[in-house]
Order: structure tokens, then C-alpha cells, then sequence
């Protein structure tokens, strides 16, 4: 039997819902010394797109609220436990998969370099540039596109910038967070004026030892680590709804130690 459904029947047969979760990290790049944003993919196990990259993702199931199958999923595919997690949009486009209506909802989170390196990677979970990601399984190539975007636009108002930080970070470092999320470089000194008046961070009594030079201070964060539960849309103004791009879907808005082995296959091989 055809395993592909025609438009007769994809019409009567109800959608799909699955999770899928984009998860940023900061890891140094190794030739330059300066951050990078990474994300893990899993390899796809079976059709569709055998073997083909994807973000973690999977089915979800009926007795768990959105943001824990999130949640769960994460730690079942990648041991993480993100230090931000939010809801990014509901993809549903007519043609995301050749045999039923798949609708995902997709979440975005944000990791420390310290977590990034203590999560799972093996065969079929591995840590990619976000900026040399290309090819992914069903309509992730786009979705990738937009957290970017949306971590971009969010990082010029939000909190979003010290959640890839510790509660003590000097301001080099902070500075490479913007660096890595804008893409391009910014003056240090022009910087430095800028957060020093900022009214969200703080001079602590310390400073970073073990440089070659005058130890820089430590700066912490004194604003709230959290947006507001819900789905913001990427301009500051507060929640609202709206259509992603190319697929038809509404944005849906309100929703704020390793596994065995079968599970991670299992959620590369689901919906996603």
C-alpha cells in the first residue's frame, strides 16, 4: 500500500501534533576563541528523511501540557535542562509531511556553555553552527531561520542575553553574547559606556582571576531572568498573534540523568 496519503484522504484524517524544540547554546570557536551559536540535531532513524538531520522533537502526548512535553523531550533527547524556554510558533503547512497532517509546535530554549557540555552527543545527536545548518528534514531549515530571528530580535530588549551566561560574567563576556547572537562585531569601548549605566546589571566585589592582565570585575544580573510566560512577537510590543512564514500557521500564544537509549530512537523517529 502507497504510504503516502492522497488530498482526499489528508482532508478527513485528523492532524498530527508533535514538539520540536531549537536549543541554543555559546561555544567557543576554536580557531578564533570567539563564541558561536550551536544547536544539537538528531538523525532521523526512519522515513520519512532517513537519515537526515532534525531538531529533537516527537509526539506529543495527551496527558502533559505543552511546555513539559518541551521539557521532557529535552532531557530525554539531549539530557538538558534549559535556563530559558519559550514558545515559538505553531508550524502547520498543508505539505510539512507526505502522509498525514502534521502540525508541531515548536520551542526554543537557551543553554550555558557549561550545560552545552554535558549534554548527550553520540552517532545520531551531534552539535552543529547554527549558521551552517542546512538540509534538515521536513520544514526545520525554516525553523531554524526563524528562532534565529527571534533571538536576534529579542536580545536588543529581553533578558535573553544572561541566560547564556553564569550569575557572575564580565562585560568581554557579555559582549560576546551579543557578538555571537548579531553576527558582527562591536566596539568594546563604546560597550563598556553603554552597560555600565545599563539599570540591569550590577558591579559585584569581584573579578575574573587567572588573565594574563588586570583581572576584569564581575558584573550580575538584576532584572528578572524570565519574560513573561506567553509568546511575544519578536518586537517588544507583548503578546500577539500572527501568521509564520510560508506555512499557514497561527501563532499560538498563553502557553508559557541520560534515558535509555530506545527513547532518544524513538523520538528520532517520530513526528517532528
Amino acid at each position: 500500500m502507497d504510504s503516502s496519503a492522497n488530498v482526499s484522504e489528508r482532508q478527513v484524517q485528523a492532524p498530527s501534533l508533535a514538539i520540536s524544540t531549537v536549543i541554543f547554546a555559546l561555544r567557543d570557536d576554536t580557531a578564533t576563541g570567539r563564541p558561536e551559536i550551536w544547536l544539537p540535531l538528531v538523525r532521523r532513524i526512519r522515513q520519512p528523511h532517513l537519515g537526515r538531520w532534525a531538531l529533537p522533537g516527537g509526539p506529543l502526548d495527551g496527558r502533559e501540557s505543552l511546555q513539559d512535553a518541551a521539557a521532557r523531550n529535552l532531557r530525554e533527547t539531549t539530557d538538558l535542562d534549559p535556563t530559558y524556554l519559550e514558545q515559538l510558533y505553531a508550524f502547520g503547512g498543508l505539505d510539512r509531511s507526505a502522509t498525514q497532517r502534521l502540525v508541531s509546535i515548536v520551542y526554543w530554549a537557551l543553554v550555558r556553555p557549561e550545560q552545552a557540555d554535558l549534554a548527550r552527543a553520540s552517532e545520531n545527536i551531534q552539535w552543529f553552527r547554527a549558521s551552517e545548518v542546512a538540509g534538515l528534514a521536513f520544514d526545520h531549515d525554516e525553523i531554524v531561520a526563524y528562532a534565529l530571528g527571534r533571538l536576534r530580535g529579542k536580545i536588543e530588549y529581553g533578558s535573553v542575553a544572561y541566560h547564556f551566561l553564569g550569575e557572575r560574567f564580565t562585560l568581554a563576556q557579555l559582549r560576546g553574547v551579543y557578538e555571537a547572537v548579531l553576527g558582527k562585531q562591536l566596539d568594546p569601548a563604546n560597550f563598556r559606556r553603554q552597560f555600565r549605566s545599563a539599570k540591569d546589571i550590577a558591579p559585584t566585589d569581584e573579578v575574573l582571576q587567572g588573565g594574563r592582565n588586570r583581572p576584569p570585575r564581575l558584573y550580575r544580573y538584576t532584572g528578572a531572568r524570565a519574560d513573561p510566560p506567553g509568546v511575544d512577537d519578536g518586537t517588544g510590543a507583548g503578546r500577539r498573534t500572527g501568521t509564520a512564514p510560508g506555512t499557514g500557521a497561527r501563532k499560538p500564544v498563553g502557553v508559557p540523568g541520560a534515558k535509555p537509549a530506545e527513547v532518544v530512537a524513538e523520538a528520532a523517529g517520530g513526528p517532528s
